[in-house]
């Protein structure tokens, strides 16, 4: 029989503050000049929030569901070409929370330059920064 330690009840207002403790957070303006220069910026919204409220140009877009098996330089499952646990990845959801738990947990992982984006879709796309609509297959 496997005995399970108990853990402390925290709100998920601790466990925020506690996954942005261990990140890097950047404004949207920021976001997009970290990606021009290179850095990874992931999308992990599900498809209805892209198709609602748009896309950014060449954000690479991974639900959250799979980020970190998509990521993950040693799983069978990742995207090739993604690089190494060194490369600068940047989260973005749509508000800024899921992001900040998706990027805390990249950390986890290994990776050592990991962020996500202060409010999100919402801000960027609040800040005037591009915005596309997502394209029907």
């Amino acid at each position: 029989m496997v005995t399970v330690e108990k853990k402390p009840k925290r709100s998920v207002d601790t466990l925020l503050a506690e996954a942005r403790a261990d990140i890097q957070r950047h404004t949207p303006a920021d976001a997009l000049d970290y990606q021009q220069q290179g850095a990874l910026l992931i999308d992990i919204r599900p498809i209805a929030q892209r198709a609602e409220h748009g896309v950014i140009h060449q954000a690479l877009c991974i639900e959250r569901n799979v980020l970190e098996w998509r990521l993950d330089p040693q799983c069978e499952h990742r995207l090739p070409g993604i690089g190494s646990y060194e490369r600068r990845v940047i989260i973005l959801c749509q508000q800024g929370y899921a992001s900040s738990f998706a990027a805390a947990s990249l950390r986890l992982l290994g990776y050592e330059n990991v962020a996500d984006v202060v409010g999100g879709f919402d801000a960027w796309r609040s800040a005037g920064l591009p915005v596309y609509a997502l394209c029907a297959a």
